[in-house]
């Protein structure tokens, strides 16, 4: 069913505009507000729907022309049409809107949501993906060279897990990650190399992890489906040759069915096999496995929110759990007595020990396993119970047994860092049984897309 000449009226969550139509409120993809639109009704219920825009009869007078010659076909930055200052207000409303419809509990207004200074080129990681299924756009389908559009390197279609966009021009990172994919994808095809089949498990190529640093680093990770020795010199060779930027290149072999490497061991082709990134006056070591925020400079807004928010003095203990790397709880040392990370994956944790032996910092510790087990009478009666916690989890949020545990810890204030704000919302909801929400700061760590980063500070609730 197609409705036609609709008027876009508001935006929804997680980067859907908003149309109410005969009782019915419509969610619609690739609209903005202010548009007439012709939607594709999707899934239909009785009081909702889901559609897409298939033609803009009359643009919204905020509607801009998209700069990404991909832009429609990939689904990175679905809102390259809308301006910044739209962008930022449409992710205010939706933290707030998600954290007290949600969260059920008392909520303040939330801070003016921190832009980011840069809104192209910002992001320090990028992974590229080889694929034998191209994904092809209607007019490539409609060519006569159709049967021969198979292999690209790229970015999977959205949906779709078999198929991969060809990416040629990704204005998410310094134009160097262009180069280098472009010139692997041209010496690969003549050289006629095989591209990853998904489903049949086949192929040699598999992926590219480029990561780019703000102190002018740059780490490639070549991942091949098998050893391929003579292949794989000729490939890094002449990458090496190509890309003089590159400080350190390192090759994966991952024979697995999917596309993890962190039960792998990436080998150093070149350089140190690694990069090192600033946030301030600090130093960070990131490894091929490591995480860090992919945004650097505004990573170091979201940090100095979070230590703003925790107050530290600098009598505090402060348990830093989902410490990844240790970048939260190395950023907010200097004003600490004491911190305690806690993080699941082993090798994250021994990446936090080297950044703070880097950083001549002593007073931080670093455990790898579950919090939850972690976090017993024997470790508080060793550690100290935490007078601060900082939470950094994934999108999913906390599992419900760690929020039971914080509950059960009582530390004075809680600052919980989330990429999520919906799961947030979810977790604060729980906490509120012994937690106030003080401050909500929303902080935009990638532009032209719905994504939202939110720090919210939590105290414990008086008893009489």
């Amino acid at each position: 069913m197609v409705l036609e000449n609709i008027t876009v009226t508001d935006y929804a969550a997680e980067g859907k505009a908003l149309v109410r139509h005969e009782g019915k409120v419509i969610f619609v993809s690739g609209a903005i507000p202010g548009d007439t639109v012709n939607i594709r009704i999707g899934k239909s219920k009785k009081d909702w729907a889901e559609g897409h825009a298939t033609e803009i009869v009359a643009p919204s007078p905020n509607r801009l022309a998209p700069f990404c010659s991909h832009f429609g076909t990939c689904g990175g930055c679905k809102w390259q049409m809308l301006p910044y200052e739209k962008q930022l207000e449409y992710k205010q409303q939706e933290a707030e809107q998600n954290l007290r419809r949600i969260g059920k509990t008392a909520i303040p207004d939330a801070l003016p949501i921190i832009g980011s200074e840069n809104t192209r080129h910002y992001r320090n990681k990028l992974e590229f993906t080889f694929s034998n299924k191209k994904y092809l756009t209607r007019e490539e389908i409609n060519t006569a060279e159709a049967d021969n559009l198979q292999n690209a390197l790229g970015f999977h279609a959205p949906r779709i897990f078999d198929k991969i966009i060809d990416i040629h021009e990704c204005h998410l990172m310094d134009p160097v990650n262009n180069l280098i994919r472009n010139t692997v994808r041209e010496l690969a095809t003549a050289k006629g190399w095989s591209f990853y089949d998904i489903r049949e498990h086949s192929g040699w190529l598999r992926n590219i992890i480029i990561r780019f640093t703000t102190t002018g680093e740059l780490m490639v990770n070549v991942v091949i489906n098998h050893e391929a020795e003579e292949d794989r010199k000729l490939l890094l060779d002449h990458l090496l040759q190509q890309v003089p930027a590159i400080t350190t290149l390192l090759y994966t072999i991952n024979p697995k069915w999917n596309d993890t490497i962190y039960d792998l061991t990436p080998q150093v082709y070149f350089g140190a096999g690694y990069v090192t990134e600033k946030l301030g006056d600090l130093s960070f070591i990131i490894s091929p496995k490591s995480f860090f925020q992919t945004n650097t400079l505004q990573a170091n807004q979201l940090y100095s929110v979070t230590k703003a928010f925790a107050g530290l003095t600098g009598s505090e203990t402060v348990y830093d759990l989902y410490c990844g790397t240790g970048s939260i709880g190395i950023f907010v040392s200097d004003l600490a007595k004491k911190v305690i990370g806690v993080e699941v994956v082993e090798d994250a944790i021994e990446d936090a020990k080297k950044n703070a032996a880097l950083n001549h910092i002593e007073h931080t510790h670093f455990f790898a396993g579950d919090v939850i087990k972690i976090c017993n009478d024997e470790f508080f009666a060793t550690h100290g119970r935490p007078d601060v916690v900082i939470t950094d989890p994934p999108r999913a949020g906390m599992h419900e047994k760690l929020v039971m545990k914080l509950l059960e810890m009582e530390a004075p204030k809680i600052v919980y860092v989330s990429c999520n704000s919906a799961t947030q919302a979810r977790d604060i909801g729980l906490l509120a049984e012994k937690y106030n929400v003080e401050k909500v700061q929303p902080v935009d760590m990638f532009p032209h897309t719905h994504h939202i980063e939110c720090v919210a500070l939590l105290t414990l609730k008086t008893t009489l």
